[in-house]
């Protein structure tokens, strides 16, 4: 890993034709070798706003630093050295096996023309193995489940070494001790985390902020314990909800309610 950065988004909006903004003024931050992460209902903006820092699309308004440094500005290969992404749904490997796409990774540090190297080949078996897909080698991508690409993915992401680790929803897919497993290596990793969650209390455990996004805009932001309250899920999710503090882990736990009869979305039925 290349070391952690500082990112900022700075009133970021993203419009789509017709004027609609998927996103409306986000700012966010995230300190070296933090851990944020960015929750919100389905259509909130979370993938988008992903995107807009990873650089699949490029904000209609506002702007990203990466330790002060415009993104804008950076060429493909240049933001490539900096940031890895891990999108939702892994694409196609094209005929490749598992080995070829995760050393795909270390192409942004290489000229066209150099081959990998004894080097890259040790780094590859080493994400691999921490990703738990070293058995999955040399097996064609394409056969992969949708949790074994999911593992493959990041581990061609940590082969990247990048100072800004973008993931949205890392956990699709996988059984729940991938996971847990995936998360902690995230958490663990000398570089800066960004991760699009749905599982709140996975969200509560593994991030030192969170960001809270309805209809493209930041309605909440802080600690686990400052923004997962009972309000918010009222007003956000629209759901009744007690958080606690788990007393093994200390991390805030949400526990979900049945509606109360005759009530649905907090209003009388």
């Amino acid at each position: 890993m290349s070391g952690a950065c500082a990112l900022r988004a700075e009133e970021v909006s993203y419009e789509v034709a017709g004027g609609r903004a998927l996103l409306d003024g986000v700012t966010l931050e995230a300190g070296p070798g933090q851990t944020v992460g960015v929750v919100g209902p389905n259509g909130s903006g979370k993938t988008t706003l992903l995107r807009c820092v990873y650089g699949t699309l490029r904000p209609t308004g506002g702007r990203i630093t990466l330790d002060g440094d415009d993104t804008a500005a950076l060429s493909v290969k240049a933001r490539a050295r900096r940031v890895a992404a891990v999108p939702q749904d892994a694409g196609g490997g094209f005929g490749l096996t598992v080995r070829q796409v995760v050393a795909m990774g270390r192409s942004p540090h290489k000229r066209f023309w150099e081959s990998d190297t004894a080097q890259d080949a040790a780094r590859v078996a080493t994400a691999l193995e921490r990703t738990g897909a070293a058995e999955l080698a040399g097996r064609p991508f394409d056969e992969l489940s949708g949790g074994e690409r999911q593992r493959v993915v990041v581990a061609r992401a940590l082969v990247q070494e990048p100072a800004l680790l973008v993931l949205d929803e890392p956990t699709n897919h996988l059984d729940v001790r991938y996971q847990w497993e995936l998360l902690a290596l995230v958490r663990d990793l000398p570089a800066t985390g960004l991760l699009a969650l749905h599982d709140l209390n996975l969200a509560a455990y593994f991030c030192d902020r969170l960001y809270v996004l309805e209809a493209g805009r930041v309605v909440a932001h802080g600690t686990p314990e400052e923004v997962l309250t009972p309000a918010l899920f009222a007003q956000v999710y629209g759901v009744r909800a007690e958080v606690g503090v788990h007393p093994e882990t200390g991390a805030p736990t949400v526990v979900y309610l049945p509606p109360k009869k005759g009530v649905r979305d907090g209003r009388p039925a």
